[in-house]
Parts: structure tokens; C-alpha cells; sequence
């Protein structure tokens, strides 16, 4: 499925220190983060024999990342060393010998994959910076080659070419730091030509669209701050002419090229410029025209099609995020795979991670909300299901917490659906604490049901867990995601009171003992109800979380700053005094004499998104005041905290802190 990065650039995801000497070179203000003795002393409040320790939940697991060759023949995985680094190996799945291809050194590698049948490529940062740099290397190792060695650039993989090997197509900001254009790259040899030049950072281009031959069909393009532009070409010998203008907010992205008809010109597009929700359509675009409509719910946004690449890319299933996820099978072929993979895996969700070139080997994923998550290859032509791996062996499903899906009306009449974990005290009739989780983003992002490490491990200790896909979240229609433009911080987190006072009604929650935590978007909100509704919660934890709207925009990083007028359109508009008001009332390092309850404060210095300085003015602010506010800050990690020792230890000491104020 083709990349919207118009979507993901506002989206915010969720004491090793390293390359720096002195306390001068570190990000931030060094005076205030809390000393290890201090967390240490926060973590020993978590007390009790339990069946499963924090490492049970958050280490990593010894062999992860499954994918399957494009011809099938090997299966690649990474597998953890005794020093936690995790290196990538390639099995061949015939004879089952393996070799090493990718060693993992200081830097983590964030993302690996099949270039082709014989070459792997993978990104790295430098401590979280998220300026990823390209590799590619040898399945055996050999002809390791840094492809994209550029300082402070950013590279993304924006499509694989199966006919031309040895090339793939990328983009990165290497010209200009605020705009993307797209590369061709040979993975042998680091050779790169440039494709197409994104001039204008006025009118940035958001994404490109390149058919499976490496051709450059079209662009979609921000114009006049307000408007989306798609531009298409009938052939490389015509220029870009503009097809469809729309308004920013609506959704008209190419999914993937028909191919399978000699006319060039139909794709299946992700639309909903004719309905609230995203649905998918063929669209004809020479004529301009909708030709048929493929696919859609009347509830839910569709997220995907897949195309059989082995018999004619006919379609074989389409699937969107509901109550779960849900697979549907088109194809007559799917079909009967489809029913297979259900009478295998029962009332486990699973997922197909990759498909073989011939289709015949399928990788994969099977999870439910006790069971985290089970790889399998499946062989077409044996007909056999074989159970590759077991990520977390350690943890029983009989022991794991269920994850109920709920849905409430709110106080102004807007359905909102999350989720609850519910620890089995209560099925003895004991009332539990309850932690509010709230997911980043906002805007575009939602939780889902499944497996979730947090929710299972604040189980184990008897709390309970609320997940709200409050206004603003993706996946139900562009009306309830617009419905949270401009409320951050106001009807936004009345959402999340009203899941509260729901949950409350059931009865088997200590009202008097109830938590909120979140990361990046979940850490503005954090602070935000702590400011709004002081009485609500006990405590709080704000992990990367913005803290003043003014800074939090200044802050941005330069790839960000073209689409900054369309963030104020979705958040606040510093230049309207009337928003600018608001934002002085939502912004919590603003109004820190509001929070009267306990706060704990996490951040990963090279954040690029979120910068440290946010989480350190929550802090030093509240410290002016007296407040005695643990904070940890971790040197070697960014947006949130990606490395095993990091995780775990945040983790323990949020236990803690949670063990202080909750039990």
C-alpha cells in the first residue's frame, strides 16, 4: 500500500550515554533529570511475589522480525546475543542452514527487508535522531555497503522494483532538509539519480507515486496552504498535468496501479471524497472518472487491498480495522485460503506478513489479547502449516488478562469505542485500580484490540486498563477525526472522561484510585488532565510529551516545517488571538499551579519531534513550585525508548511510581 506522508507528518509516535564527553554536549538542561539513586528509590515502592517479572513482559524476544524471501527460499530473522544487540540471520528453509547477514553494532537497526533474492537493506539512526540512513548487504554477509552516508538527512523506501533487481526507488531531503525527492539507487553500488526535483517548500510535494517498473506516474502536492493537488502524466514524453484538486483534509490516495489490464491508466484509490468513510475505488485516471467501487464499511475506514502478483493481480482481499482487524477475502483462490487460515488459528487474529513471488508460502502472524504473537509458514502445495516461532514463550495465555471492547455515547452525542483490560481480581469481586492509557498521534492513529505488554503487566498487578479512540482517532470516518481538529486539551479529554464515568457504571473500579499515562500525543494529554481535572486522577506519567504548543511548534523538525500552516489547522493558530488564548489555556507548562497530583516524567534526549525542552520546562516549572517530580532522560533514544535496558528499567520504575500512588 502506497505511503500517505501527508497523514503521517502529524502523527507522533510512541542512563546509557553515548558519543559525548561532556555534560556540555548533552540535549537539554543536565541539572534536571532525577539522578539513578533516585529512580532506583522510586522503582523499590513495587513490592510482591508475582508470576511474572517486568523483563517477562518487555525483553526482547530472542528471535523476531520474520520475512520470507522473495523467492521463498529463506526465511530472515533477527535473534538477540548475550548483549541484547540483535542481529539479522538468513535460514534457508530446504536444508535449514544458517548464516549470519547482519551484524547490529552501537546504532540500532530500526527496519530490515528483501531488496531482492539476494540482498537485504535495513536503516539506522544516531541515537534516536530519526535521520535514517540506508544499507544493504549480502544474505551471506558479504558486499556491505552504506548507500546513503549524508549527515542530518532522511531516508525513506518508497518502492522495490522485482524486475530491476539490483535498484529501488527512495526519497530523502538531501538538497533541501525541508522537502523529500525521490532517488533511484542502485543497492550495489550506492549510485543515485535523481528523479524528479521537489523545488518549492511553499508547495511541498507530500508523496510520489511509482509504478512496479520504477516509472513516475504522479504526485500529490500541498498548494495555497489549504488544498491537495494531485498531478498524473499519460506518458513519459507528457508533462504533469493537475487531475483532482481537493480540500487537505479529504483523502484521494492511489492504493496501488491495476495491473491487470493492458490499460495503463485505472488504480485502485483510497477515497472518501464521496462518503465519510475511506473506501476503495478503480478509477480511470486519463478520463477523471470512477469506474466501479471496490470496497467498503459503513463503519469503519478500509486500510488496504492486496493484489495476487501470481495470477494476474487479480484481488485477493481487502481488510480494514474494526472492533478487530478483519481480513476479507475477494479471489476464489483467497477464499479457500482465507477459510484454511481460520480453521487453523481459530479466535486468534492473524496476519499475513509476506507472500512468496509464486504464492506459494505464506508467513504468518497470529496474536489474540493473551498471546502475543506466533509466527507460521504456511506451504501451498504441502498444505502444511509449520510453527516457526513463539515470541514470548515465557508468558501463558491462561495467565493473561482479557481485553474487552466497549463503546459510550459522549456528552455531546459522538460514539467513541475503546478498550479495557480487566485484571482477574475482578472476577473475585474486588474493585482495582485503573490506568487510562492514551495513544499518540492524535489525529489519524487508534487503538486496536490485541496483545498489549503494558496492559498485560499493570494486570498482573491488579490494575485495570482503559484504551479511547477519543475524537480525532483514525479509522472511523473523517467526520469523528474532524470532530477533534482544535481540541486538544478541551473535548478531547472530555472523551476520556466520559470512557471513565462509563467504566465506572460497570462497578468493579476503585474510583479513588485511578492513573493516567500516555506517550507523545498520550503525554500532552496526561499533563492535560492533570491540569483540567486535578481531582480525577492520583498521578500521571508524560512520556515524550509536549508541554507548551507555543515551543512544541518551533520546535518541529525541518522536514515538518512546510505542512506547519496545516498543523495549525488541525491543532491552534498562534497568529488568531483567539486560538492563541486557548493555547495558553491547554498548554500544561503554562499552567502548572493547576496540577495538584503526582507526575512522573520520562524523555528521550535526541527526540527530534518532541524536543527535550518540553518535558524540561514541565519539570523545572513544577520544581519552582516545590514539586518533587521524578524525571528520567535516557541520552541514547529519541521518541520514546527503543533499546532493551532503557525499556525495562522506565518500565520498573513506572511500576513504582504507580505501586506508590495507586496500592
Amino acid at each position: 500500500m502506497k505511503k500517505n506522508y501527508l497523514g503521517l507528518i502529524f502523527i507522533l509516535i510512541f542512563t546509557n550515554i553515548f558519543a559525548q564527553t561532556n555534560l556540555e554536549d548533552f540535549p537539554g538542561d543536565t541539572s534536571l533529570p532525577s539522578t539513578s539513586e533516585e529512580l532506583a528509590k522510586l522503582a523499590s515502592f513495587e513490592k510482591g511475589n508475582y508470576k511474572y517479572s517486568v523483563e517477562d513482559y518487555f525483553v526482547k524476544a530472542k528471535q523476531s522480525s520474520f520475512q520470507l524471501s522473495p523467492n521463498g527460499m529463506y526465511l530472515s530473522y533477527r535473534e538477540k546475543d548475550e548483549n541484547g544487540k540483535k542481529h539479522i540471520y538468513v535460514k534457508n528453509t530446504e536444508t535449514n542452514e544458517i548464516q549470519k547477514a547482519i551484524e547490529e553494532g552501537k546504532e540500532l537497526i530500526k527496519d530490515y527487508s528483501w531488496a531482492n533474492d539476494n540482498r537485504l537493506v535495513y536503516t539506522q539512526d544516531q541515537g534516536g535522531d530519526e535521520n535514517y540512513q540506508l544499507f544493504a548487504v549480502n544474505i551471506d554477509g558479504s558486499n556491505p555497503k552504506a548507500l546513503t552516508p549524508f549527515e542530518n538527512v532522511r531516508v525513506d523506501i518508497l518502492e522495490y522494483l522485482k524486475e530491476q533487481a539490483d535498484y529501488m526507488i527512495i526519497e530523502m531531503n538531501k538538497d533541501n532538509p525541508e522537502v523529500n525527492e525521490p532517488y533511484k539507487i542502485n543497492i550495489l553500488t550506492g549510485e543515485i539519480h535523481k528523479l524528479f526535483e521537489n523545488k518549492d517548500s511553499e508547495s511541498p510535494i507530500s508523496y510520489y507515486d511509482f509504478d512496479k517498473d520504477g516509472n513516475l506516474r504522479g504526485f500529490s502536492k500541498l498548494e495555497n496552504e489549504k488544498y491537495t493537488v494531485y498531478y498524473y502524466r499519460t506518458s513519459e514524453n507528457d508533462g504533469f498535468k493537475k487531475l483532482k484538486t481537493t480540500n487537505w483534509k479529504d483523502n484521494f490516495t492511489i492504493s496501488e496501479f491495476n495491473y491487470a489490464t493492458e490499460y495503463k491508466h485505472d488504480a485502485f484509490i483510497i477515497s472518501d471524497l464521496n462518503r465519510d468513510r475511506k473506501e476503495i475505488i478503480l478509477y480511470d485516471l486519463k478520463e477523471k472518472k470512477v469506474i466501479k467501487k471496490i470496497c467498503n464499511n459503513d463503519t469503519y475506514d478500509v486500510d488496504e487491498i492486496y493484489l495476487s502478483t501470481s495470477r494476474g493481480h487479480e484481488i485477493d482481499y481487502y481488510s480494514y480495522t474494526g472492533v478487530k482487524n478483519r481480513i476479507v477475502p475477494v479471489s476464489d483462490t483467497f477464499k479457500k485460503l482465507h477459510k484454511k487460515f481460520e480453521n487453523q488459528f481459530k479466535d486468534k487474529q492473524f496476519y499475513i506478513v509476506n507472500v512468496s513471488d509464486k504464492e506459494d508460502k505464506y508467513l504468518l502472524k497470529v496474536t489474540s489479547d493473551k498471546l502475543y504473537k506466533t509466527y507460521y509458514l504456511y506451504n501451498t502445495e504441502k498444505d502444511s502449516f509449520k510453527k516457526i516461532f513463539d515470541l514470548m514463550p515465557q508468558l501463558k495465555e491462561e495467565d493473561m488478562a482479557e481485553m474487552q471492547p466497549i463503546q459510550f455515547q459522549s456528552r455531546d452525542g459522538l460514539t467513541i469505542h475503546g478498550y479495557v483490560t480487566i485484571p482477574k481480581q475482578v472476577k473475585d469481586g474486588n474493585k482495582v485500580p485503573l490506568i487510562v492509557r492514551v495513544h499518540g498521534g492524535p489525529y489519524g492513529s487508534r487503538d486496536g484490540w490485541g496483545f498489549r505488554r503494558s496492559d498485560q503487566l499493570f494486570a498482573s498487578r491488579g490494575y485495570a486498563t482503559l484504551r479511547v479512540n477519543f475524537r480525532g482517532s483514525g479509522g472511523y470516518g473523517k467526520k469523528f477525526e474532524r470532530a477533534g481538529y482544535k481540541q486538544a486539551g478541551r473535548k478531547m479529554l472530555d472523551d476520556l472522561e466520559d470512557a471513565l464515568a462509563y467504566v465506572k457504571k460497570k462497578g468493579w473500579i476503585d474510583e479513588t484510585k485511578i492513573a493516567i499515562y500516555g506517550a507523545s500525543y498520550g503525554g500532552l494529554a496526561t499533563l492535560g488532565s492533570l491540569v483540567k481535572t486535578p481531582d480525577l486522577y492520583v498521578c500521571g506519567v508524560d512520556i515524550v510529551g509536549p508541554s507548551n504548543l507555543f515551543t512544541f511548534n518551533k520546535s518541529i523538525p525541518t522536514y515538518w516545517k512546510p505542512y506547519l500552516k496545516l498543523q495549525y489547522e488541525r491543532w491552534y493558530n498562534p497568529e488568531i488571538e483567539e486560538e492563541k488564548k486557548i493555547m495558553e489555556e491547554v498548554s500544561p507548562a503554562l499552567n502548572v499551579e493547576k496540577i495538584t497530583k503526582p507526575l512522573f516524567v520520562m524523555q528521550g534526549a535526541n527526540d527530534p519531534r518532541v524536543n527535550i525542552d518540553e518535558s524540561d520546562q514541565i519539570v523545572r516549572n513544577l520544581r519552582k513550585r516545590g514539586y518533587d517530580v521524578p524525571y528520567m532522560v535516557k541520552y541514547n533514544e529519541g521518541h520514546g525508548f527503543r533499546r532493551e535496558k532503557n525499556r525495562i528499567e522506565s518500565y520498573k520504575t513506572m511500576m513504582g511510581f504507580f505501586a506508590k500512588h495507586l496500592k
